[in-house]
């Protein structure tokens, strides 16, 4: 272990530098479910509980589609300043800003228009549609802001400036949670609004976060250098394809990975609106987890594309392997944390005794997989950072969709397991895809360090 160490030291200390902020920001995205879940079933009952879980379950697909698009630039933006190409940076951010606002308007049209015609046939209790329908409204509204938002975190992140956006993020979590409670209480001469309170709060606190990044994006001495090309005559339909081409993989990634938990979702509440919210209590606190290791991913996204930029294939693999460390240290931490304060956690998010208990035995399976999970995010963000996206992709595919979700279909449904059933089923998946990313990892790195003659492979 001491000999790892010594071994690993300056990347261990390299990548958490880049990784906390990141990590505090990613937090951020689902702290605002978090937030949003909590306020709801402490001051709205469970009907309304799994009304946002079912919004939720609904709106993470065209969510993450959306934040894997805007993740496109990160990996060109790290590999082109590695070349010490700044000019370039500045043109692939006014690419990406066109794009991801015509995604954001793109996305609400589709997900509106969706509301309507398929929410009522999806065989959920009527109650649990109605108080949906409005919280998911608001919701599609505010992924246009998010989306300028994450344009110009996403630049920022991939030339390594990866605080403000921590802050921001911060800010607008504790904006987001006291206009939550404001709103759906009903306090200082606010008629009560319910769940649709939630839905305001978030948009609200996802403009400002848009306006107050790229403030900082424009005005900071720190991009002078990188923004001289950012202008509209820049705008080419070739820089837009290389966004695409890393970024539409890395969105159909993410959308296999959440779709196949909104698809549990949906199976756990032809269940029951008990099981439903119980299901949403667990899947909220391993989100967080999730995106914490999502941080980490995303810091060994940049630095895989730096050291690939410059052509070092050797730090390259020792960066990433680090990463790997941090996450598995971290991942056994969390997994500690969800077995001994099983039974206190669900509490957090409603009084109810019986979404408690359920919640209580699912948090014991999301334990288990924390270790997965965390490895085979991290393993998507360095597969990322080299640019090799289309083999992660179909493996993401066969992971969740042809393994996860019909093992849990088939134990929880058929042989009835109930929700642990399709957890379980969510535990097969995420253990294909973290084995066979790494494997993936492997074999690229070693063969691009192959390749370019390294003297030795770690």
């Amino acid at each position: 272990m001491k000999a790892i160490y010594h071994k690993y030291k300056f990347y261990y200390s390299d990548s958490l530098k880049l990784a906390v902020p990141v990590v505090l920001s990613q937090i951020g995205h689902t702290l605002v479910q978090l937030s949003d879940t909590i306020i709801v079933g402490q001051f709205a009952g469970t009907n309304a509980l799994a009304g946002v879980s079912l919004s939720i379950s609904i709106f993470i697909v065209p969510l993450v589609i959306g934040l894997g698009i805007s993740y496109g630039i990160t990996p060109l933006i790290a590999q082109h300043n590695g070349r010490k190409n700044y000019a370039e940076c500045g043109r692939l951010l006014s690419n990406s800003l066109l794009l991801n606002i015509i995604t954001g308007i793109l996305l609400f049209a589709l997900i509106y228009s969706g509301v309507t015609l398929f929410i009522d046939k999806l065989h959920q209790a009527p109650a649990v549609v109605a108080q949906a329908k409005p919280f998911l409204t608001l919701l599609t509204i505010s992924i246009i802001p998010l989306m300028v938002f994450v344009t110009f975190k996403q630049f920022a992140e991939g030339l390594g400036f990866t605080k403000q956006a921590m802050y921001i993020t911060i800010a607008g979590n504790v904006l987001n949670i006291i206009l939550g409670i404001v709103m759906v209480k009903g306090m200082f001469g606010i008629a009560p609004m319910g769940i649709r309170g939630v839905g305001y709060s978030t948009l609200i606190d996802r403009c400002l976060m848009a306006v107050a990044m790229g403030f900082y994006v424009f005005r900071s001495p720190l991009f002078k250098n990188y923004l001289k090309e950012f202008a509209l005559r820049n705008i080419e339909w070739d820089r837009i394809r290389q966004i695409l081409k890393i970024g539409v993989p890395v969105a159909m990634q993410a959308t296999f990975e959440v779709s196949a938990f909104g698809g549990a979702s949906i199976i756990i509440g032809t269940i029951g609106p008990v099981q439903q919210a119980a299901h949403q209590i667990a899947l909220s606190l391993a989100s967080m987890t999730y995106m914490m290791a999502s941080g980490i991913s995303s810091a060994a996204a940049i630095r895989s594309g730096n050291y690939f930029g410059s052509g070092d294939h050797i730090k390259l693999r020792l960066s990433a392997i680090s990463n790997y460390h941090i996450v598995i240290g971290f991942m056994c931490v969390t997994a500690v944390i969800f077995t001994i304060c099983n039974q206190w956690l669900p509490w957090l998010y409603t009084t109810d005794s019986v979404v408690t208990a359920i919640a209580s035995q699912l948090l014991i399976v999301a334990a288990f997989f924390q270790l997965f999970d965390g490895t085979q995010v991290v393993g998507l963000g360095v597969l990322r950072g080299i640019g090799d996206v289309k083999v992660p992709t179909i493996i993401t595919f066969i992971s969740y969709w042809i393994i996860g979700l019909p093992i849990g279909y088939l134990l929880g449904i058929v042989y009835n397991f109930g929700v642990m059933g399709v957890w379980f089923g969510l535990v097969s998946g995420l253990m294909a895809a973290s084995v066979m990313l790494f494997v993936r990892f492997q074999i690229i790195s070693k063969k691009h360090a192959n390749n370019h003659g390294s003297a030795t492979i770690i």
